[in-house]
């Protein structure tokens, strides 16, 4: 073996690897397991109940849990362990009003809260002057 055919072994076998590492971390980069659908479909009627806070203004344009930006004009929500992209039924249990909202974000994480809503998923069941709801929620898909 010549020289040049020993200097081109090593160089393709290193593009060879360098090929190799970026086809894994691409599959890396790949969403979060937690929004597969499969995961989704593992917690359709998962229920639970307790109070509902929202999160608006403040908030708008910046990046939630999922990578997405908060759009308070969506009806969307923060759990803390709802799979992302889940659709999850919010009823208020004083007016039986509901909403349905899909899961993009994660909290709350203050004690007795549940589930935070977008500020126009919280308008649909109640009003954002009290604060908090008293709600029950259910994974819908």
């Amino acid at each position: 073996m010549t020289q040049g055919q020993s200097a081109w072994l090593r160089a393709s076998g290193l593009g060879l690897i360098i090929l190799m590492m970026s086809v894994l971390m691409a599959g890396c980069a790949s969403r979060p397991s937690n929004t597969t659908p499969t995961a989704t479909k593992k917690w359709v009627g998962f229920t639970e109940k307790g109070q509902a806070s929202y999160y608006g203004a403040k908030h708008q344009g910046k990046k939630t849990a999922s990578g997405e930006p908060f759009k308070q004009e969506l009806k969307t929500a923060a759990h803390k362990t709802i799979p992302f992209g889940a659709m999850v039924k919010v009823t208020n249990v004083e007016n039986d009003k509901s909403v349905v909202v899909r899961v993009n974000d994660r909290g709350p994480f203050v004690s007795g809260r549940i589930i935070d809503l977008s500020s126009s998923a919280f308008n649909a069941i109640g009003s954002t002057a009290k604060g908090m709801l008293k709600v029950e929620i259910e994974v819908i898909k």
